[in-house]
């Protein structure tokens, strides 16, 4: 009986080198039996073959088999005198394997686990048997660890060891490991694996690439720039900030740039890696640094000089760049410079107040205010600024404010008017007061209503004077109707009595009353600027010439007349009339104001001013003028009188002596014709009154169509035409029909517009219904229906009616009625003056 041990002694054999399974005891008790057995029948085979002289092939197979089994007897007994060395070396390698931190595990040819350790075991528990199809596992979810995996385990087979870094998905987490396959010398197919977890390692290292990426980052993105050069001076580390400054490259700065190279002038007495004369351990300084394209900037440098042990050098230096600061430094004085500026130069007045109630800054409008310098009102108590009248209301507001929460802008609700104390005066002012967030002192601004009370005054002194005017315009109105009558009266009367009469000069003193009476009505006219004004392009020095004779009669001979007419002054467009006696009234003005004598200089002069300026209580635009300046030598007017000369029936004249129309007449005619009155005058040395009148240009002279018409007073006044008269003041109406039809004019007269409408429609019946009048003579203001409105009712029917419009105001008032065929007469008229208006309507 055989029996095959082949398998056995190769597993013992892989026992006796440390691999694979160790035979139990029973297993060697069974093999020494056998061997035994094996000797004993190996001895009685030979005994037989001897004694029974078997042949010799048979003795052969005995001695052989005897050789066998004694061979195996000492194999064996050889074998387990090594198996006890084998054993302690087995274990051994068990423990370094199972001490490793490693898994580890062995494969034979066929990829079967021949020896794994507790760490593999614990590395596949959840996944699957602790084989390398589980180990395969680990990266089927990358595709590319797969692969590098299959690339491993095939270069094992053929004999070659290396290890590799794969990537593993666990889950929701990632894992990294280092896989290293080993082939076993001498054993075909046997493979070692080596599996390292790298996963915290990896993360460690993650994280600090990540800090040192932020540090890198933070460096070259750094605000200030960095640096550091080698005894040479050549950079061996800068940052992205200091390349950018410098116009470069990092890479290009670290493989060529030298430190001396971008200094605008670098120290000659100098190491290379210097940026001061002399050196030194420790470096600070402000320089020129060369940047892009040629520009330089400033900068300042901090360096340390580090000396190493070897001899090299090695600097860490620091670069701020100063322009940009230097440029907020720029724009932060700009800003307290323009502050400053608009604090000094605001045209209203500002303070600061502290919390104890000290004014700090002061502005020079605040201090111009007050009459004084910023010096004087600077380090001063508020309170003691305030009139006393307001002193409490003030100071109450002004603490609210102060004690308000912090939170917030505590401001006063409202300004207040406060008189202030000036050096000169007590000043109307409207204040303002702010405390700003975080702050203790409050600001405060003041608004000088100085101005603002005078132009109130004068605005109610101009509200004043113009009902002043309307008044007088009324007035005005209702005289000249009762001065027509009377005057026309007088001509008619004086039509019988003729010079020699005894009745003759008593109508003369009627009429010449009645003219002085109408001269008054014009002044008041005048004054209200209602009057009729016939402007004509005239020469000023002609009107002087001619009336500076009457003016040296007017003033007397203990005052001295001096006109001076200056050149080129140009020509202006006025009354004639109403100019001489504008001067007529100056003259006597001045003569009044030098009782016992003096001076009186009437001058001419062009004049040109590029901006509005002040003319009394006007605003003269910017223009040419031709200035008239008449100044004497007199008391001059005290300056509570000033405002008030141009009121009228003002006047300091005793009773009796003066109307107070003179001023007033003067000012409304100037007005009128469109110039501007200024007033100088000091007390005790003179007055000058300047009139200033617009200047025509050439073009307007040129288009003047003013045409003077002589007064002939040989001319026809006769006329046989159809009149229709419209007047409500039956005086009136009686004399100018009386007055035309002594003329030979058929007059038909009506007591207002509807009356006149009915008597049109009367004489249309009778005349086949076409317009039975020739000319249409009305007065303007009449009650229910005025004169424009009558004549558009008439020039419905007959659009060319020649209408005269009779008025004592201005004509100026009927410039929109004013047409073809319209005619305008002012009252008081004579009957020279209506009869020939008619006959100049009729024939023109």
């Amino acid at each position: 009986m055989r029996t095959d041990h082949s398998e056995f002694i190769a597993r013992h054999h892989r026992s006796a080198q440390g691999v694979g399974e160790v035979p139990a005891p029973s297993s060697r008790r069974r093999l020494l039996m056998a061997s035994g057995a094996i000797v004993a029948y190996a001895a009685v085979c030979t005994g037989v073959a001897m004694f029974m002289d078997v042949p010799r092939e048979s003795v052969a197979v005995a001695g052989a088999a005897f050789l066998l089994a004694t061979g195996v007897a000492f194999l064996m007994q050889r074998g387990f005198k090594l198996h006890a060395k084998q054993e302690k070396e087995r274990a051994l390698l068990r423990e370094v394997l199972e001490g490793s931190r490693g898994a580890r595990l062995i494969t034979d040819g066929a990829d079967n686990s021949i020896y794994f350790n507790q760490r593999f075991s614990e590395l596949c528990d959840g996944i699957g048997a602790p084989n390398l199809q589980t180990l395969a596992q680990f990266f089927t979810d990358d595709d590319e660890a797969a692969m590098h995996f299959r690339l491993l385990a095939d270069q094992a087979h053929r004999g070659l060891t290396d290890s590799i870094e794969l990537h593993s998905v666990r889950g929701d987490s990632d894992y990294w490991f280092i896989v290293t396959a080993q082939p076993i010398a001498g054993w075909a197919g046997y493979i070692h694996w080596r599996i390292d977890d790298i996963s915290e390692q990896r993360a460690n290292d993650r994280a600090v690439r990540e800090e040192r990426e932020k540090l890198i980052d933070f460096t070259d993105n750094a605000p200030v720039g960095f640096f550091s050069v080698d005894e040479t001076g050549k950079f061996v580390f800068v940052n992205a900030t200091l390349a950018r400054w410098l116009g470069e490259d990092i890479e290009n700065l670290l493989a060529h740039g030298h430190l001396h190279t971008y200094l605008d002038q670098p120290p000659s007495d100098a190491h290379p890696y210097d940026v001061v004369e002399g050196g030194g351990a420790k470096q600070v300084v402000e320089l020129l640094m060369k940047g892009p394209a040629g520009k330089t900037f400033t900068a300042s440098i901090s360096q340390a000089v580090v000396n190493e042990a070897d001899g090299a050098v090695r600097t860490r230096g620091v670069v701020h760049d100063l322009t940009a600061e230097r440029a907020m430094k720029q724009a932060l004085k700009a800003s307290e410079d323009r502050f400053q500026r608009f604090f000094e130069e605001a045209p209203l007045g500002i303070a600061m107040l502290n919390a104890d109630g000290v004014l700090g800054d002061v502005n020079h409008a605040l201090a111009s205010m007050l009459d004084g310098q910023v010096e004087t009102f600077e380090g001063r108590h508020f309170e003691g600024l305030i009139h006393e009248d307001d002193r409490a209301a003030v100071m109450d507001a002004l603490d609210k404010i102060v004690h308000a929460p912090q939170k917030g802008v505590a401001a006063m609700p409202a300004p207040m008017e406060v008189t202030l104390l000036g050096l000169e005066g007590n000043v109307t002012t409207q204040m303002f007061a702010r405390r700003f967030r975080g702050s203790d002192g409050v600001v405060l601004h003041f608004i000088d209503l100085s101005r603002q009370k005078a132009l109130e005054a004068q605005f109610v002194q101009s509200q004043k004077m113009q009902a002043i005017g309307q008044l007088a315009g009324g007035v005005a109105h209702d005289f000249n109707n009762l001065l027509t009558a009377m005057i026309g009266f007088c001509d008619l009367l004086l039509l019988r009595h003729k010079p020699g009469d005894p009745s003759f000069s008593d109508i003369m003193q009627i009429k010449q009353n009645a003219n002085r009476a109408a001269n008054l009505v014009r002044q008041l006219l005048a004054f209200s600027r209602q009057q009729t004004l016939r402007p004509k392009v005239q020469d000023i020095t002609d009107i002087l010439t001619e009336i500076s004779h009457l003016l040296r009669r007017l003033i007397g001979a203990n005052i001295d007349l001096d006109v001076v007419h200056g050149s080129d002054l140009g020509l202006v467009r006025v009354d004639v009339g109403q100019m001489e006696q504008v001067l007529i009234n100056l003259a006597v003005n001045a003569r009044d104001a030098m009782d016992g004598g003096g001076q009186l200089t009437v001058e001419t002069r062009a004049f040109r001013n590029d901006k509005p300026m002040t003319c009394g209580t006007d605003e003269m635009p910017a223009g040419d003028w031709v200035a008239i300046a008449v100044t004497d030598t007199g008391c001059g007017i005290p300056p509570e009188n000033m405002a008030r000369i141009l009121e009228p029936f003002f006047t300091t004249k005793e009773v009796g002596q003066g109307t107070g129309l003179g001023l007033a007449t003067v000012y409304g005619i100037v007005r009128q014709t469109g110039g501007y009155l200024g007033i100088d005058s000091v007390v005790g040395e003179g007055t000058t009154f300047t009139i200033y009148l617009p200047r025509l240009s050439d073009t307007e002279i040129e288009h003047d169509d003013h045409k003077d018409v002589e007064e002939d007073t040989t001319r026809d006044l006769t006329g046989t035409a159809r009149i229709l008269l419209v007047e409500d003041e039956d005086a009136v109406r009686t004399f100018s029909t009386r007055a035309l039809t002594n003329k030979g004019y058929e007059v038909l007269d009506a007591e207002s517009g509807e009356a006149a409408l009915a008597v049109i429609e009367s004489l249309k019946e009778k005349h086949g219904g076409t317009m039975p009048v020739d000319l249409v003579v009305t007065d303007v203001i009449m009650p229910n229906m005025d004169g424009p409105t009558l004549a558009r009712r008439l020039r419905q029917e007959n659009p060319n009616l020649k209408i005269i419009f009779v008025s004592g105001y201005t004509e100026e008032k009927l410039k929109e009625h004013m047409g073809e065929n319209i005619w305008f007469l002012p009252k008081p008229f004579t009957l020279k003056q209506l009869a020939a208006k008619v006959k100049e309507a009729l024939e023109e």
